[in-house]
């Protein structure tokens, strides 16, 4: 199974301004990146739980699809 890119990301809270931060994501082998426009820390915090979550949840096996019964027929 494939690693999603992000699973390894380090996340770090940069204040920008007084009432402005953003969040350095970086990964490992490339250069990191940064999301801004967060009114204060709190709101970047959850933004990294969130896509920390998200990660997670791109990351688990899928099952594949399987027709249950048999194929309806058209006439």
């Amino acid at each position: 199974m494939k690693t999603h890119p992000y699973a390894e990301a380090l996340y770090e809270v940069i204040p920008v301004a007084a009432d402005e931060f953003s969040v350095k994501v970086s990964i490992e082998g490339t250069y990191p990146t940064t999301v801004s426009g967060f009114g204060s820390e709190a709101a970047a915090e959850a933004w990294i739980a969130s896509h920390k979550s998200r990660v997670q949840a791109q990351s688990q096996p899928r099952t594949a699809f399987r027709r249950s019964g048999p194929a309806a027929t058209t006439k």
